[in-house]
């Protein structure tokens, strides 16, 4: 990669890590007060409406926005032509959902969710817009420009959110604060100058269509990965379980949002830019994995070990302290891959994507029907068993396209984020032992344990720091 090209990716990075900081703190304030002020079966309630309408996203969109960022044709026309198909196809799903509700809510044990599903619903073709827009936005490493849509919308949303919620609206505030941010965000995207016109093109299309004949469906699968163990606990469990669990995965979610979800957005169209050059992949996919690790490793090791500080937002969420400190390691996990998953879409091998996607989805499938009836802690091990299970083959398939980090690299990437976690980790225990079971307590806990592995990452990891001061993603 030439220098301007690692500037613009470290640049891009930083931007897009304050949008997420902005929008997803937002949603992060939405999560506690909703916990502090909604019952479990209400926050299961909405957990379970949101799930689907997320899954109506995914499917609304089915993996086209990559194709803005990786085609060779005028990107404008492709981008107009994506948003004809991504806008039309979330205005069918908007009504497929409000027919089917209340079959859906009542097939996973919460009928009541059903006028829910319906008005977050109507969301849908407004995501799309505004997705079309990111995916411009991301193609030129404009991240900046991201700021007001998704960041703007977020924080509009969240607002909205918590007034209601404090004026006793209940579930019915965070649905209307979601549809909030999903209308707003393309009006903002388009006072940002981000306005993509609809447009047809019949050779971007067929492009598109070839695109999500394969990754499509691993769209799909990848957001069923994210809502099944949702649906499981649902139908088996009940609304309240899934509250308690839905609060622990909402917060072990975040680390995942706010840092791979970033770095990928950053790193496919660095890999596609890469590949159309000619140049190699393999220093660019080893310095993202190093970045993803050492990043999410504080912070997941701060959610699994202040994980039983979750009774402060009321007794009634205690049981969600076991499964927050193994969904940890599951969202270290996921982290990772979502890394090499952009490489591997990046090099065209998309089938191989798929397959890694479906794999996962097998074993989280079987891992749910054995277990969900043990309770939500069991669910929680299926979740990070599974993402552990399918790390080593991903790490396989992209050694066999020549672009993965040798195995001694990865291990000595790994061994550095284990060392800075134990020097965080240690003082921080002993620290949270006669601290007190207060929120300032919790709060200076996690002080001295983000100071300890900050402090130890700075020692250990050195060389890669300094490179990436200097732009480094040659």
């Amino acid at each position: 990669m030439t220098p301007t090209l690692g500037t613009r990716a470290v640049r891009g990075s930083l931007w897009l890590g304050v949008v997420n900081l902005v929008s997803k703190s937002s949603q992060m304030l939405v999560t506690l007060v909703l916990a502090a002020l909604l019952t479990e079966g209400q926050l299961g309630a909405v957990a379970l409406a949101v799930a689907l309408v997320n899954l109506g996203q995914v499917v609304q969109s089915i993996g086209v926005y990559d194709v803005i960022g990786r085609t060779e044709r005028d990107p404008r026309r492709t981008a107009g032509t994506v948003f004809t198909l991504s806008v039309g196809a979330g205005a069918a799903l908007a009504v497929a959902l409000v027919a089917a509700a209340g079959p859906l809510t009542a097939l996973l044990g919460t009928p009541d969710a059903a006028g829910l599903v319906r008005l977050a619903a109507l969301g849908l073709p407004f995501s799309a817009a505004g997705g079309v827009q990111m995916g411009l936005m991301h193609r030129e490493l404009d991240f900046r420009r991201r700021l007001l849509p998704d960041g703007g919308s977020a924080v509009l949303g969240a607002v909205l959110t918590v007034v209601l919620a404090a004026c006793g609206a209940g579930p019915l505030s965070l649905v209307l604060g979601l549809l909030t941010t999903a209308v707003t965000q393309p009006l903002l995207g388009a006072l940002a100058g981000g306005g993509v016109r609809p447009h047809w093109d019949a050779g971007a299309a067929r492009e598109v269509l070839r695109w999500v004949a394969v990754v499509g469906p691993a769209a799909v699968v990848g957001a069923l990965l994210v809502n099944l163990d949702y649906f499981a606990v649902g139908h088996a469990l009940g609304p309240d379980a899934v509250g308690v669990y839905s609060l622990a995965y909402r917060l072990a979610w975040v680390p995942y949002i706010m840092v791979a979800v970033v770095l990928g957005a950053v790193a496919f169209p660095v890999f596609t830019r890469l590949r159309r050059e000619g140049r190699p992949l393999g220093g660019a996919v080893t310095r993202f994995t190093r970045a993803v690790l050492v990043v999410t490793g504080g912070l997941y090791l701060a959610l699994a070990v202040l994980a039983d500080r979750i009774v402060l937002l009321g007794d009634r969420w205690a049981g969600a302290a076991g499964p927050l400190a193994v969904l940890s390691g599951y969202g270290a996990g996921i982290c990772l891959l979502q890394i090499w998953y952009q490489a591997v879409k990046a090099t065209g091998h998309v089938r191989r994507y798929l397959a890694l996607e479906t794999t996962h989805l097998l074993l989280l499938a079987a891992g749910l029907a054995a277990l969900t009836q043990a309770g939500i802690g069991a669910v929680a091990w299926v979740q990070c068993g599974a993402a552990w299970l399918v790390v080593p083959v991903a790490w396989r398939v992209l050694a066999g396209l020549g672009v993965a980090p040798t195995g001694t690299e990865l291990g000595a990437m790994v061994l550095r984020v284990l060392l800075a976690c134990v020097a965080g980790a240690a003082p921080a225990v002993v620290f949270g032992r006669w601290s007190g079971g207060s929120w300032a307590g919790a709060v200076a806990e996690a002080a001295v344990l983000v100071a300890g592995y900050a402090g130890a990452t700075l020692l250990l990891q050195r060389d890669a720091l300094g490179e990436l001061r200097r732009g480094g993603l040659r």
